[in-house]
């Protein structure tokens, strides 16, 4: 597949169990398309909450590399107080860089500054162990940009469609 395939490419992931689950969406993006751009403006527009970064990574900071490619993380729910956000911003960054350059390492999309990944994260504010938020965060961005790149199964596809009267949903729950 060549880099220029995945511009434009949305998938979903879960990392653990409650309540250091992760949940992740992604979108993919080439450098110079209107995909990009709509990921620059999610970047450029923080609301109260709502605050993208670029994930970033060192041991210090003072030491921060950006990751290539470039991911914008972009939290899904306002931190509930400051050891969620330290799990957001934190333990979850750490995680999610780690599985984009799983995917990299995969071969399935190129280190660089061409190609782009928005990952739009949710933790659960009951969370409280790092380790496992950082290990699910991980888990779940690398199925979730494999799952873009390569695309889904098409017998999955089609159960679904098949099933569709009686999918369910764990924050549904009617008929």
């Amino acid at each position: 597949m060549s880099a220029r395939d995945i511009d434009g490419r949305f998938a979903q992931g879960w990392g653990g169990q409650s309540p250091d689950g992760v949940h992740v969406n992604v979108l993919l993006a080439r450098r110079g398309s209107a995909t990009a751009a709509a990921i620059a403006t999610a970047f450029t527009a923080p609301s109260p909450g709502f605050t993208p970064v670029l994930a970033s990574i060192g041991p210090d900071q003072q030491s921060y590399q950006t990751l290539n490619p470039p991911t914008v993380i972009l939290n899904k729910s306002a931190p509930a107080g400051p050891e969620h956000e330290n799990l957001i911003f934190g333990a979850s960054s750490v995680g999610i860089s780690r599985g984009v350059l799983d995917i990299v390492a995969e071969g399935l999309i190129e280190a660089d500054q061409e190609s782009i990944v928005l990952v739009s994260l949710w933790v659960d504010a009951a969370a409280s162990d790092e380790t496992l938020v950082c290990q699910n965060a991980r888990v779940a961005t690398a199925a979730a940009v494999r799952e873009a790149v390569l695309g889904r199964d098409d017998a999955a596809a089609k159960d679904l469609v098949k099933h569709r009267e009686t999918i369910r949903h764990p924050f549904y729950g009617g008929k």
